[in-house]
């Protein structure tokens, strides 16, 4: 009886330390075992400002802070103790696919852009390249749309004079 109440004891022990030993956290976290299936949905997930090449092309050195912010929006990040820094982070993650990151990185000297850093960069060419795009709106002409009312005096001849 003793055997089988130590060799109880130890076996558990043995559980116990195998148990703690695994590694309970992957490298990446998956909520669910369905989630790698191709079938299954995944939304896409936006964060950060929105960087587009012509925004960065637009941008020039010498341009004050309220112009850049006029172009790029405010900024995501802005460090308290580097007022003269400005980060513009955007990440995006399409279902499946791996999620892309963009950095853009402002520095200012007396409230005037000095430097740009970061994955996209104002391309001189790639601006020329883009061709201007003339936008022309055209607008229909008014049409008065009568009501039930309206409709039915004219069919009974009653139609108010304008």
């Amino acid at each position: 009886m003793r055997k089988i109440f130590s060799f109880t004891i130890i076996a558990c022990l043995a559980a116990i330390s195998i148990g703690c030993a695994r590694d309970k956290k992957p490298d990446e976290y998956k909520s669910s075992v369905l989630e790698d299936l191709p079938f299954v949905y995944k939304m896409t997930v936006q964060q950060g400002n929105i960087i587009t090449e012509e925004m960065v092309d637009s941008l020039e050195l010498g341009m004050t802070k309220r112009q850049v912010e006029f172009v790029l929006g405010t900024p995501l990040l802005t460090d308290f103790f580097h007022t003269n820094r400005w980060d513009y982070v955007y990440t995006i993650r399409r279902g499946h696919q791996k999620m892309e990151q963009r950095d853009l990185t402002l520095y200012f000297q007396d409230d005037v852009l000095a430097r740009m850093a970061g994955d996209i960069r104002p391309d001189a060419n790639r601006a020329e390249e883009r061709e201007q795009k003339e936008i022309l709106v055209t607008v229909p002409d008014y049409d008065q749309r009568k009501g039930v009312l309206s409709r039915g005096l004219k069919a009974v001849g009653l139609e108010p004079k304008d």
